[in-house]
């Protein structure tokens, strides 16, 4: 029936687009909510609550934890924290980190804040062993995708009927390490599950990790390089190659560039302390220059870049790095007293790479994600003494190649490497930065990101900015006006 006061058709097309979302449901009801292979364990209403030692408090929301069994030997056990209120109508997956088997609940906060509607996930395991693995096939895929794809076709779910059937305009995800290895995964497997995805750090050979941890192990076994020498090579390496920027600041903008070779250092008649003997020479030389396939003579995994020795004690301690030792003992051999002085680097590489099909996230072919529109902004820092960097320089590389080319990746993929920033943070480089708001502008605004502004903090106060440029550009500086002053500096 017609009336006098109906607005014109037009009009209520323009409120329909732009109106927010609706009153969210009672979070309690959620409880009853039925998803496939899905049961929900608990839904919940939380108070806001103060941020501690001054930190952002985290505001009042829904917590929904719900079990998924997408298999008989899968139990993949979720969480999806939703504002009560101020809702931005987005949705943010985040990640985990080693064989990390708990629910990321300071991401969860962290995403809430902003004013998403997050998920994680345990990854299908508990604890932070890969122990879980050992004869359980379906929980390694579990780990290695399945997890965080349904966490993100449940979370999305979750979220929609929270918010009166109001799916998110956009979908991101956020992960470090581990996770930034499930954000590549995640586009390479599944490309319609997200928007945009922040990969630091990324995981990506996640099998090329633990043979670098044995091969460091080895190494150390055979020709200990002892902990006092990582600062007499640090030093050299700093002599060498830090001031090739032309700025002498303690940190190498571009290891690629630095052409330093141990051998300089070997102890001659009459030297002192800050020489090394000819197998510690030996030793550095074999922690730098990665693993390389016996075989095919190719390169399995880059080493550790120049400038990353002070913090070598990750993988060049008394023992093999554990997350990497435990793919042997527990995935490969199945065998948790395995001695990785045994592994036979002409036989066992190979198994190594099929063993870890799963879980490595090295597929180039990103055209289906691309094709959609889909952005990723990765990071890695070149003083990274876990992952190493040139891992995700490889991976990067690779994409190019497989996808035509830099013109052809650029508009979708960008690469940020931070000089002097460790695994996920940290070391001597601008390690404070925003990625997300970053990836939110190119998606949404159409920005792409010609560089990232990044600041180092000391006792509480900031001492340097500088931009991060995507690679291969580094900051440069232009001649004039404070080296630690972003303003400073140009990508080139």
């Amino acid at each position: 029936m017609k009336t006098r006061h109906a607005l014109p058709l037009a009009l209520l097309a323009v409120l329909a687009l732009t109106a927010t979302p609706a009153l969210a449901a009672p979070c309690e009801s959620l409880a009853a909510l039925k998803l496939p292979d899905t049961t929900i364990t608990a839904a919940e209403s939380v108070a806001a609550a103060a941020g501690a030692r001054g930190g952002a408090a985290t505001p009042a929301h829904c917590r929904v934890r719900a079990t998924i069994r997408p298999t008989s030997d899968s139990e993949i056990k979720i969480e999806v924290w939703m504002p009560a209120t101020g809702w931005n109508g987005k949705f943010q997956g985040v990640g985990n980190g080693a064989w990390q088997g708990s629910i990321a609940t300071a991401a969860l906060a962290t995403a809430v804040q902003r004013g998403y509607a997050a998920a994680s996930t345990d990854t299908g395991h508990e604890g932070g062993s890969a122990r879980f693995a050992m004869g359980h096939p379906e929980k390694l895929i579990d780990f290695g995708h399945r997890a965080v794809h349904e966490m993100t076709v449940k979370g999305k779910a979750i979220t929609a009927a929270f918010y009166d059937n109001t799916n998110p305009r956009y979908s991101y995800f956020v992960g470090c390490s581990a996770g930034g290895k499930q954000a590549l995964k995640e586009v390479q497997m599944y490309p319609a599950d997200y928007d945009g995805v922040v990969a630091g750090s990324p995981g990506v050979n996640w099998s090329g990790r633990a043979l670098l941890s044995v091969w460091v192990g080895q190494v150390q076994a055979q020709n200990p390089l002892p902990r006092e020498k990582w600062a007499v090579l640090n030093n050299a390496v700093l002599s060498a190659c830090d001031a090739n920027d032309n700025v002498k600041d303690g940190v190498i903008e571009n290891p690629l560039q630095c052409k330093f070779d141990p051998q300089v250092l070997q102890c001659k008649a009459g030297d002192g302390a800050d020489c090394l003997t000819a197998p510690q020479v030996e030793s550095a030389k074999k922690i730098y220059s990665g693993v390389v396939h016996a075989r095919t003579k190719q390169p399995v995994v880059a080493g550790f870049a120049p400038g990353s020795e002070l913090n070598w004690q990750t993988m060049a301690g008394p023992q093999p790095f554990g997350p990497g030792l435990e793919l042997f003992r527990f995935i490969v051999f199945g065998n948790e007293t395995w001695d990785f002085k045994t592994l036979n680097w002409d036989t066992h590489v190979d198994q190594t790479l099929k063993a870890s099909e799963s879980m490595d996230a090295m597929n180039p072919d990103l055209k289906a994600y691309f094709d959609r529109g889909g952005k990723i902004i990765s990071y890695h820092g070149w003083a990274d003494p876990q992952i190493s960097p040139g891992s995700t320089v490889g991976y990067y590389d690779s994409v190019l190649s497989k996808m035509g080319g830099a013109s052809k990746v650029h508009e979708n993929f960008r690469l940020f490497m931070v000089p002097g920033m460790n695994h996920c943070g940290g070391g001597l480089g601008t390690d404070q930065f925003d990625m997300l708001t970053a990836l939110e502008n190119w998606v949404e605004k159409k920005q792409t990101p010609a560089s990232i502004p990044a600041s180092r903090v000391a006792n509480g106060q900031t001492v340097r900015t500088r931009p991060l440029c995507p690679y291969p550009q580094v900051a440069t500086y232009k001649g004039s006006g404070s080296t630690d002053e972003a303003a400073n500096f140009t990508c080139k």
